[in-house]
């Protein structure tokens, strides 16, 4: 029990008055869907998602640091339904249920609440906002201060002299004078504003052809919304005044929406709300099962074993979050450069980024550099910015000083290029290939995307901004906040030269910090060789590759290209046949509405958007049914993409400077280690299609060499036979017996000799269909046959070979149990979704824990090959003579000397053979196809 002294700002509890000072109240849900947005996808072990939950935690963290709260109420929404659904069927009827990825959330942002010690505030019924109005009132009455944590403009009736809002986010308070900036009226008459104009976002009616701004001219003029009805016949535009006639009562009702309650029937008291020591023991064990290992190190240093009091709490996050920009220095003489230089030799180590005017490295012009040798010990040596002056500030003549490109480099080349000195980065492949360019080689690096890639691949993303945010805490400065965006947008030789500091720098400080967070972790978690023997040797390889590039035929794709319109005119002609008329074939919207508004075909499903789906399962389904004109429309759809994403696009991204196409390779892309292609990608381009391989034949050589293409045949039903320990598939491959003939015959009971192909084709979907774990329905779409009898072969399948069963139950079970399966070198694939409640994601993330291992073994050997071949070469003397242009999943592709054809076969084919060697033994050899042509169609 508790009773109030004669002054109401004191609270007696037990007989002790305890003062209420100064209230914030936090609007959870604000919290909770800034935190999702802002922040990437991040899984924990379990693969469940927390990037809203490490969202909030952080922001929370930083409150009660930055803040200092006495009191404190944490206020959620109980529920969607509450009073307001009484008044209003339809209130917030049009807002969509949460995203999947943030359902299991809720309950976890909860739990993070009361681990630090807070209540959750909510009452059934109600919503959050009117539980912020009732403490609001409550608190004001005992003469303190309320801060608001939202932005969130239905809170803005609440301001008041003692009442404010604070978006923590933007660091912005807002009070009365932000209040009338915002609705035209002052906060006591934002509800009559609100009630005219209604809210489409929460489906609150209004009065319609009433916006904001005339319900603020209204509202000043007559005070409140029952003045302005009741003096209606004094507003002389027509429309406006009979349409306030029409729509009184939903003016009326529309005030009962917007009003928040101050008298809702509270569980917490006041009094209670004073900020609470959490126990320290509860926390950890909270942010441990969620992986938020960052935080923990910070907790467990600010904190002592035995207890903490309120101030030390509230001090949590005084690290977390905070990094020390205060000795960032602006590199502009040699003198300077010359004593980072020396200091970067005594540390043995340095942090490097660049930066440049494009992100495509073989057009990139460098424009600076960024060093750092020690957390919030970092520097930019600009060299190539323009000096673009600001309209507003002007420019301080001292910063238009920057050394040469060249007097720089003099002095950085000894340091990128002594493998004493270890150079790390973000990305670092980027910066390898830029500095190539300009004879900067690196050698000796180490790269914190990869360990991050390494140790948590498929648990979030791997740049550097999620990084800082979930290792450090910290909000980075994104590139857009420097360079502007849209029309507005400049290269980064355009930006002041204390912005570009603040930027780079930062960069090139973070990049040192993560790095000491993740080495660390590589022994600790078992993934050391893969970091060392996989990735990391892997980066100066693919850069080699990305800046030769390959030679294309510009003329051929051009005549390509016309050979595709020409294609798709045809096919559209045939489309608008079955149709009955024209209509835009690359339409979804239309295509959907011929299917099934006009045709009426079954298998109708919608988007979220209301509309007709059209994807390619879509399709397909309806194409093995029968129906002509979706198969004409994938078709069409085929011959489209090959046109603009190759004939057209290739021509474009042909380098002017080396008449090559240089493409990239993403080391972070797919969890299982697998490598893609991007700007262009190269790996998407269809193999068995006619058109795919007209693509292809516009790839050739430079004069005198041929290109050699080295593809792993089968490997991973190779790989499946070995890690599933199927005795008669290793057999079969020991003895190379064509595999797909083989489980034809045992499945079918048909000769081996003078087998139907189609017999074959249905065995070779099965085999590779089990390693990505294919369903009935999934084979029978492919296979073109009912789904009983798909099913039937999938288990005469089973019934073959039971190991893979058993491998496929074990390592669901693992996973499960882990949240990741594992390559045979030991790559960690985490997999989200293996435990969910929702039966497709389950089904999905089993599917893939199935495949990962596969896969992910079939990528590290390829990796291993890849490292293995350029030290090969140079010992056989075709180092200048052989250059590994490409690879596109199991393939790689050689521009070899015609006369070192033979050779480069012979010694490739040993390095890729022997690949798993001395790692893992493989129970079944790796067998390598080889071909050679003057196109890379002839080759493959």
């Amino acid at each position: 029990m508790y009773y109030r002294s004669m002054d109401p700002s004191y609270i007696f509890i037990r007989g002790v008055a305890y003062k209420v000072k100064h209230l914030y109240i936090v609007d959870a849900s604000w919290f909770i869907f800034r935190s999702f947005h802002a922040i990437p996808p991040l899984n924990r072990a379990d693969g469940t998602p927390v990037n809203a939950v490490f969202g909030f935690t952080t922001l929370l963290m930083k409150l009660l640091d930055d803040l200092n709260p006495d009191h404190l109420a944490i206020t959620f929404d109980a529920g969607r339904k509450t009073f307001r659904n009484e008044i209003y069927p339809q209130y917030k009827a049009n807002r969509s249920e949460p995203p999947e990825e943030l359902i299991p959330q809720f309950d976890l942002i909860r739990d993070a609440t009361k681990a630090f010690n807070l209540d959750c505030i909510e009452v059934q019924g109600f919503e959050a906002d009117d539980l912020i109005a009732t403490y609001t009132r409550l608190a004001v009455e005992a003469g303190a201060n309320v801060t608001i944590i939202s932005s969130d403009k239905d809170m803005m009736q609440l301001v008041s002299d003692k009442v404010r809002l604070l978006d923590t986010i933007k660091n912005r308070s807002i009070g009365p004078d932000e209040v009338v900036e915002k609705f035209g009226v002052g906060p006591e008459q934002v509800v009559e504003v609100q009630a005219l104009a209604g809210d489409a976002i929460d489906n609150v009616p209004g009065v319609p052809g009433i916006g904001p701004k005339t319900a603020a001219q209204l509202i000043k003029e007559y005070g409140d919304v029952e003045t302005v009805i009741a003096r209606v016949r004094e507003i002389k535009q027509p429309k406006r005044r009979e349409s306030i006639i029409e729509n009184a009562d939903n003016a009326r009702v529309s005030r009962k929406l917007v009003q928040l309650k101050d008298d809702v029937p509270i569980l917490v008291p006041l009094e209670k709300l004073a900020m609470r020591t959490p126990n320290i023991e509860t926390l950890i064990q909270f942010l441990s099962e969620q992986g938020f290992k960052s935080i923990i190190a910070k907790v467990q240093h600010k904190l002592r074993e035995d207890g903490a009091s309120i101030a030390e709490v509230k001090g949590i996050l005084s690290e977390v979050g905070n990094v020390d920009k205060g000795e960032y220095e602006l590199v502009q003489t040699a003198d300077a450069l010359r004593r980072w230089v020396t200091q970067i030799r005594e540390t043995g180590f340095v942090a490097v980024d660049t930066e440049t005017t494009s992100l495509d490295e073989s057009r990139a012009e460098l424009v600076g550099v960024s060093l750092c040798i020690r957390p919030g010990y970092a520097c930019y040596i600009p060299l190539g910015h323009r000096f673009v002056p600001d309209s507003n500030k002007g420019m301080d003549p001292k910063s238009e000083l920057q050394m040469s490109l060249e007097q720089a480099l003099a002095i950085l080349r000894p340091i990128f290029s002594d493998s004493a000195i270890k150079k790390i980065g973000h990305n670092i492949k980027y910066d390898i290939r830029v500095l190539a360019r300009y004879e900067a080689p690196i050698c000796t690096v180490d790269d914190t995307m990869l360990l991050s890639y390494v140790l948590d691949g498929g648990r979030h993303s791997h740049g550097m901004d999620a990084l800082a945010a979930l290792h450090l805490g910290h909000t980075t400065i994104k590139y857009k906040d420097v360079v502007g965006i849209g029309q507005s947008q400049v290269t980064f030789d355009q930006v002041p030269l204390d912005q570009a500091l603040a930027y780079a720098a930062e960069d090139a400080d973070i990049t040192l910090r993560l790095y000491q967070i993740l080495k660390k972790r590589l022994v600790r978690e078992g993934v050391t060789k893969v970091y060392e023997r996989l990735e990391r040797p892997l980066v100066p390889v693919l850069a080699g590759m990305e800046s030769k590039g390959i030679q294309v035929d510009q003329g051929e794709l051009r005549r390509l290209s016309h050979e595709f319109s020409t294609r798709m005119a045809v096919l559209e002609k045939k489309i608008y046949t079955l149709a009955g008329h024209p209509f835009n074939v690359a339409s979804p919207k239309q295509l959907g509405e011929v299917l099934f508004g006009e045709m009426g075909l079954q298998g109708v499903k919608k988007t979220e958007t209301g509309a007709y789906a059209t994807g390619v399962d879509v399709l397909e389904g309806l194409a093995v049914q029968g129906h002509a004109l979706p198969a004409r429309v994938i078709e069409w759809r085929k011959v489209a993409k090959l046109k603009s994403t190759y004939s057209d696009a290739l021509v474009d991204q042909i380098n002017p400077h080396t008449g090559r196409i240089h493409t990239s390779y993403a080391m972070v892309g797919a969890f299982t280690g697998r490598l893609s292609s991007t700007d262009p990608n190269l790996q998407n381009i269809p193999i068995r299609t006619e058109e795919g391989r007209k693509i292809r034949a516009t790839f050739f050589p430079v004069s005198g060499h041929q290109l050699l293409s080295l593809d792993y045949s089968q490997i991973e039903l190779r790989l499946l036979a070995h890690i599933a320990n199927i005795e008669a598939l290793k057999e079969a491959f020991r003895e190379n017996i064509d595999i797909h003939a083989m489980t034809a015959s045992e499945m079918f009971d048909v000769p081996v000799q003078g087998m139907d192909p189609m017999v074959r084709r249905k065995a070779k979907a099965i085999n590779f269909g089990i390693i990505y774990g294919i369903s009935a329905f999934g084979l029978a779409r492919q296979l073109g046959i009912e789904q009983s009898e798909s099913a039937s072969y999938i288990k005469s399948y089973f019934d073959r070979y039971p190991g893979i069963v058993e491998y496929m139950d074990r390592t669901k079970k693992f996973c499960r149990e882990n949240g990741y399966v594992e390559t045979l070198f030991g790559r960690r694939c985490h997999i989200s979704g293996i435990n969910d409640k929702n039966a497709a994601k389950r089904g999905f993330a089993e599917r893939a824990s199935i495949n990962a291992p596969i896969q992910g073994t079939a990528a590290d050997i390829l990796k291993r090959a890849m490292v293995r071949v350029p030290p090969a070469l140079k010992q056989h003397g075709l180092d200048g003579k052989a250059h590994m242009l490409l690879t596109v999943h199991d393939e790689l592709l050689f521009e070899v000397e015609t006369d070192f054809v033979e050779k480069t076969i012979s010694i490739v084919t040993e390095v890729m053979s022997s690949a798993a060697l001395p790692s893992i033994a493989l129970d079944i050899p790796l067998v390598v196809d080889t071909g050679v042509g003057k196109t890379w169609a002839e080759a493959h």
